[in-house]
């Protein structure tokens, strides 16, 4: 009975820890793969910049496409284009945020 008080009690601060990124972003990507950490680099090498990569995912996150993906298109035969994302853009732009502060390069290098 302990054990199960104890697990509830876990998931309980688990699902109140995570954030706009964990809930939109990890839970899907847990299974392709093309980690978000390769996906980060794809955009990166892309797209350069912080205003250019977040805007790039912006963009495709509310309208996927295979012409604007930066995956290969062996990735994109195998698991296809993603849905549009329902979400608020604020949380979106949170969850990006997130993603590239965790992710980012810049200022790690030594």
């Amino acid at each position: 009975m302990m054990k199960k008080i104890v697990f509830v009690l876990v998931m309980i601060v688990l699902v109140n820890a995570e954030d706009s990124f964990e809930r939109n972003c990890v839970v899907c990507h847990r299974t392709l793969p093309a980690t978000l950490q390769e996906m980060f680099k794809r955009y990166l090498i892309v797209y350069s910049g912080e205003k250019n990569v977040k805007a790039a995912i912006k963009h495709y996150l509310l309208f996927p496409n295979k012409d604007i993906s930066v995956m290969s298109d062996l990735f994109i035969t195998t698991y296809g284009i993603k849905q549009p994302m329902q979400i608020e853009e604020k949380e979106l732009q949170k969850a990006i945020d997130i993603y590239w502060e965790k992710f980012k390069v810049f200022g790690k290098l030594k």
